[in-house]
C-alpha cells in the first residue's frame, strides 16, 4: 500500500489500517487467538498504523497490541484513546490528573514509554474549547510520555473547534458512503491546518459490507443490539447513526456502483480514499481473512467521478435528512 502522512506527526501510514475496537469487545464473541493472527496478518499485508483505545474491552485490545510488538520487528504505530473510563463521563472529568492517569495506565498495557498518539475519546463538547486540557496534554508531550495528540469526535462543529488548538495534530471522524458531512465542511480545514484524518466507522458498523440482512441477529454483547437508539453512547456510533431499515435499502442502491471483481465493503472503502485529505481507514477485523478483504481496498482503481457522484445521488436521497445535521 502506499503510505500517506498522518497530518503534522510526520507518520507515513497504510491508508488501510487496523481499528481495534472489535478485538476488544462489545462486537459479539471474540477470540485473542483469531484477534492475534488478524493483527498479524495485517502486518504481514503492509499495515502499519493501528487505533485502540483503553476502554476496549477494559484494556485487552491495548494489551494485544503489545504481544504483537514483542512477537513482530517491523516499525508500525499505535494511537489509543481516552477519557471513557470517566464515570460519569462528564467535561469536569477532563482534569490533568486524570489524564496523566489513563496515559499511565495505557502506556503499562501497551508495554511502552511513550504513546505514539494519544486522542480524547469523543469528550463532551465543551472539552474541545478548554485550554486547560490541550495544556495538559501539550504537558504530557514535553515530558515524552505522549509523542502526538489528536481527538476522535462524533461531530463536524467539535473536530473544527478542536483544530484551532495548534498542538491537535489529528482529528478521529465517522466518515464513509452512508455520512458525507465532512467532506463538505471538514476536510478543507484538516487540509490547510495539516492535520491528519483518520476515518473510523468506514463500513457504517457493517452496513456497507452488504452482508447484514433485515433478519440478522446481533449478540446481546453487540453494541449493534444494544444502541441503535443510543442507550448506552452516542447513536452515531451505531450504524453511523443511520436506521437500520434504511441503511438496508441504501445499500441495496449502491450495490450495483460496485465495480467487478471487488465487494462492497472493498468499494465503501475505496470511496473513503478518493478524498486525499484522508491519512486513513480504520476499518475492523476480527481474522486474518477480514484483514485480507479490508486491505485489498486500497489496490482497487480510482472510482470515477460518475460513481462518486452516485453515491453522494444514494446519500441524498436515503439518509441526509436523517443524520446530516446531527453529526
Amino acid at each position: 500500500m502506499n503510505p500517506r502522512r498522518l497530518g503534522k506527526t510526520g507518520y507515513l501510514v497504510s491508508p488501510v489500517s487496523f481499528g481495534a475496537w472489535a478485538i476488544g469487545g462489545t462486537w459479539g464473541d471474540v477470540d485473542d487467538r483469531d484477534s492475534l493472527a488478524a493483527l498479524h496478518r495485517a502486518l504481514d499485508l503492509g499495515v502499519t498504523f493501528f487505533d485502540t483505545a483503553d476502554v476496549y474491552g477494559d484494556g485487552r485490545s491495548e494489551r494485544l497490541l503489545a504481544r504483537l510488538r514483542r512477537e513482530r520487528h517491523e516499525p508500525f504505530h499505535v494511537a489509543t484513546k481516552a477519557g471513557r473510563r470517566l464515570d460519569p463521563h462528564t467535561a469536569a472529568g477532563y482534569t490533568r490528573e486524570n489524564l496523566r492517569a489513563f496515559v499511565e495506565r495505557s502506556l503499562r498495557n501497551l508495554d511502552a514509554d511513550t504513546l505514539d498518539l494519544l486522542q480524547l475519546h469523543c469528550p463532551p463538547g465543551e472539552v474541545y474549547e478548554r485550554d486547560d486540557v490541550y495544556g495538559a496534554l501539550d504537558d504530557l508531550r514535553r515530558e515524552g510520555l505522549v509523542r502526538h495528540y489528536g481527538v476522535s469526535v462524533e461531530t463536524v462543529d467539535e473536530a473544527l473547534t478542536a483544530v484551532k488548538h495548534p498542538g491537535v495534530a489529528t482529528v478521529q471522524i465517522i466518515f464513509n458512503a452512508l455520512r458525507l458531512k465532512p467532506a463538505d465542511r471538514f476536510l478543507g480545514e484538516a487540509r490547510a491546518r495539516d492535520v491528519g484524518v483518520i476515518a473510523r466507522v468506514p463500513l457504517a458498523s457493517g452496513l456497507l459490507t452488504g452482508k447484514l440482512r433485515p433478519d440478522t441477529a446481533f449478540a446481546e454483547d453487540d453494541h449493534r443490539h444494544f444502541n441503535r437508539h443510543g442507550e448506552a453512547f452516542d447513536r452515531g456510533e451505531t450504524f453511523s447513526g443511520v436506521d437500520y431499515e434504511t441503511g438496508l435499502a441504501a445499500v441495496e442502491r449502491l450495490r450495483p456502483l460496485v465495480p467487478a471483481g471487488a465487494t462492497l465493503a472493498q468499494f465503501a472503502l475505496r470511496w473513503i480514499l478518493m478524498f486525499d485529505e484522508v491519512s486513513c481507514a480504520i476499518p475492523g477485523a476480527k481474522t486474518p481473512a477480514q484483514v485480507e478483504d479490508n486491505v485489498a481496498a486500497a489496490a482497487l482503481p480510482p472510482l470515477t467521478p460518475e460513481r462518486m457522484a452516485a453515491v453522494r445521488a444514494v446519500y441524498d436521497e436515503f439518509v441526509r435528512d436523517e443524520v446530516h445535521a446531527l453529526w
